[in-house]
């Protein structure tokens, strides 16, 4: 009863003085739908928001397809499954250092895209398209001269395109897909050269086990402690990410 009592006595004072507390609280609208613009730079805006959101969308597979994180993070996986160590480093640190040495390679080309594409157009200096072809040209820059022309010139005829005179006139969809393969290709032979050293312990591991008439002793059990001494003793990380870096020189 005592609650019903609170009830009531509540409800009582919301009809009397709803009215008048409503009237003090302001509350936010949303209006979804068109209107004309009479200001050309509300439609300019809009269309900065939506390029915005659109760069965002496709800015994994800008930073995956069109940088050094291709090469990065097959080499590094490369080396995980040579050791023998299938869940250390985790994929989260692995992609992480990837991502980090990309920004860090690619900086230059960041910082130069930045200067004559992003910020002129920020500043309505240049047209939109102007922009785009500032934009791309750091980016493409890097990617030709990590191309192999072997690659190039597949792409080129599986998208029938005409042998083009100068790099100028080689389409973006023609040079993104060859600078992803070809970025495979050198992955895999750097991952192939990783893979030696390590496969020479796993051979005298079980060559000495095999000797000794140990059958039953999995090879790995004597091979990863060896082989995780081997790379901390010759400083593997340092080697490998320099070697790494200096590649896209």
């Amino acid at each position: 009863m005592k609650n019903k009592g609170h009830f009531l006595f509540l409800s009582f004072i919301f009809l009397t003085f709803g009215s008048q507390l409503m009237a003090q609280v302001t509350l936010p609208s949303v209006n979804l739908g068109f209107k004309t613009a009479e200001n050309p730079n509300e439609i300019v805006n809009a269309i900065k928001i939506v390029l915005v959101l659109t760069v965002l969308t496709l800015a994994p597979a800008i930073l995956i397809m069109m940088t050094s994180f291709t090469r990065l993070i097959i080499v590094f996986s490369f080396l995980r499954q040579a050791m023998g160590v299938q869940q250390m480093p985790p994929n989260q640190l692995l992609v992480g250092l990837s991502l980090f040495l990309t920004f860090f390679i690619m900086g230059p080309t960041f910082e130069e895209l930045n200067q004559k594409g992003v910020q002129p157009f920020l500043a309505g200096k240049i047209s939109q398209e102007k922009a785009l072809d500032e934009t791309m040209a750091p980016l493409r820059r890097f990617m030709f001269h990590q191309t192999r022309d072997s690659d190039l010139s597949l792409f080129l005829k599986l998208g029938k395109v005409n042998q083009p005179r100068t790099r100028a006139d080689v389409p973006s969809l023609v040079l993104i897909p060859a600078f992803v393969l070809s970025e495979i290709k050198t992955a895999f032979q750097i991952g192939f050269i990783i893979f030696l050293p390590f496969l020479v312990i796993d051979i005298v591991a079980s060559s000495v086990l095999m000797a000794m008439g140990m059958m039953m002793l999995p090879p790995i059990v004597i091979s990863l402690p060896l082989k995780i001494m081997l790379f901390v003793l010759v400083d593997g990380w340092a080697l490998l990410i320099g070697s790494m870096v200096k590649s896209f020189g």
